[in-house]
């Protein structure tokens, strides 16, 4: 599977600024990053990609629709994938606002708050990337999805760091990382 980081959001743009969390809850793409979405579905269209996969917040979403439109594929929602709950950042958006916001896109199976509360721990991101890895590795087409998701949850499934609009191949047969080092590289 390929695990395509989401493009620059608001928050990705002022964070690195300043190192500081600037308060912005489910940010939006910049510029930057719709530009960062659609070269990645330019890049992945000839991948024989037959599965999208996204994570619930904005930035995930708005990322993965170039690609969608491209290949005329549903993209999934899927609440595993997303971030690390640690910054404003990693507020979500009520499922409802979700499904009026995002109508091309199913919902129902969300929760009406599907992200944390609080900061979410080590073991608990890497014990969601394990999950993710059992579910994918029963799917026939693993092998064909792309997963629009983050920072953490890619840093959790391989142990790597990737910029906003990068991608790692993953085969989730293989295991992943034990621990993860949270500082951004």
């Amino acid at each position: 599977m390929i695990l395509l980081r989401h493009g620059q959001s608001e928050f990705n743009l002022r964070f690195s600024e300043t190192r500081k969390d600037p308060g912005i809850e489910d940010p939006r793409l910049t510029e930057l990053g719709h530009a960062q979405a659609e070269q990645a579905a330019e890049a992945l269209a000839g991948e024989g990609v037959t599965r999208i996969v996204a994570s619930p917040y904005t930035r995930a979403l708005q990322t993965a629709a170039p690609l969608a439109r491209r290949l005329g594929l549903p993209v999934h929602v899927h609440s595993l994938v997303r971030e690390r709950y640690a910054f404003a950042c990693d507020v979500g958006t009520h499922r409802d606002t979700l499904a009026t916001d995002w109508p091309e896109h199913d919902f129902a199976h969300l929760d009406t708050i599907w992200w944390p509360q609080e900061t979410e721990s080590t073991d608990s991101i890497l014990s969601r990337a394990r999950m993710f890895r059992e579910e994918m590795r029963e799917r026939p087409d693993w092998a064909h999805t792309v997963v629009v998701c983050h920072w953490g949850f890619i840093l959790a499934m391989t142990g790597q760091s990737v910029m906003n609009g990068q991608w790692l191949r993953v085969d989730p047969c293989q295991p992943g990382p034990e621990t993860v080092n949270w500082h951004h590289g």
